[in-house]
């Protein structure tokens, strides 16, 4: 789309195309992606919707043959209209599917086409397609779904359109202790219990891991250097993976036993290791007010 478009405040893509071709999954999808989302706006009210000098927006709006006011070469000329509107950058899909699939379809869910209510599903999907012939031939982006599954177009609908999707991927980095439970919907969780306990070390018990002291006793640990290099790489590289497959959260857990010593410190670390690889992640201390004791911390190790 360039960067002159993206550098633009308001972001409209106009999703169009074939009865049964997938627009509804389409724009659903892009919701997930964080789009406002409008289905079947009335076509005489657009221009109302584009502004200048409005506050930042990305809508996606999808229409076709059912919408009021539908006629394609004015739906176009419209467009022409806004593409010399410097705030806004315009996009249209057009989602397509072979005649032989859309009747498949049809016939599957027994809906009657819009076009053909007392006639054969194909002369409905062929009387479609002359109509929107104009709007295929002016779409920026064509997806064509006849081999498509859901999650087919899903997938496909997020590879073009989530560089563009206007929320990020909230990230969020926490600690807790294994002692009062594991965090439900931690995503990723490290066990950090196989480092040497502070709240064993004098001096140590009634700190915590954002204390320079605690920080200092663990990175002493032979193999803390080691393996947290090869964690901070494994999300580092599954981070953008997560981004790219739409996900919206992600919540990476670190655990040690009591939640206020090595996961305290893991967590904060790991929060800054994300933000120089340019993430800006959230943290959380699930149990760092929790009280030191020694029932909850275990035995101490010789």
């Amino acid at each position: 789309m360039g960067d002159a478009k993206a550098s633009k405040s308001q972001r409209i893509l106009l999703v169009t195309g074939m009865l049964g071709a997938g627009k509804s999954t389409a724009l659903r999808e892009l919701e997930d992606l964080g789009w406002e989302s409008i289905d079947n706006f009335p076509i005489r009210l657009l221009n109302r919707l584009v502004k200048r000098d409005s506050e930042p927006f990305s809508l996606a709006i999808g229409f076709d043959c059912r919408t009021r006011g539908f006629v394609p070469d004015d739906v176009i000329e419209r467009v022409k209209g806004w593409v010399e509107n410097d705030q806004v950058s315009i996009t249209t899909l057009f989602l397509d599917c072979a005649g032989h699939e859309l009747e498949r379809r049809f016939n599957e869910t027994r809906r009657r086409h819009f076009l053909a209510q007392d006639l054969p599903v194909s002369s409905g999907i062929a009387a479609e397609r002359e109509l929107l012939a104009p709007l295929r031939r002016w779409a920026d982006v064509l997806i064509d779904t006849s081999d498509f599954s859901v999650n087919d177009l899903k997938q496909t609908i997020r590879e073009q359109f989530s560089q563009t999707a206007p929320k990020e991927m909230t990230v969020t980095v926490s600690s807790f202790g294994f002692s009062r439970g594991k965090p439900p919907t931690a995503d990723l969780v490290f066990d950090m219990r196989y480092l040497d306990n502070p709240h064993w070390a004098p001096g140590l018990k009634q700190q915590t891991g954002l204390d320079p002291a605690v920080g200092e006793f663990i990175e002493q640990s032979a193999v803390f250097s080691s393996t947290f290099s090869k964690i901070s790489a494994l999300l580092l590289e599954l981070l953008p993976r997560y981004a790219e497959q739409g996900k919206a959260y992600v919540n990476i857990a670190f655990g040690c036993t009591g939640g206020r010593h090595r996961s305290v410190y893991s967590a904060e670390k790991m929060a800054q290791v994300l933000r120089d690889g340019g993430f800006s992640p959230t943290v959380l201390h699930r149990n760092l007010g929790s009280r030191a004791a020694e029932l909850v911390e275990g035995t101490q190790h010789p």
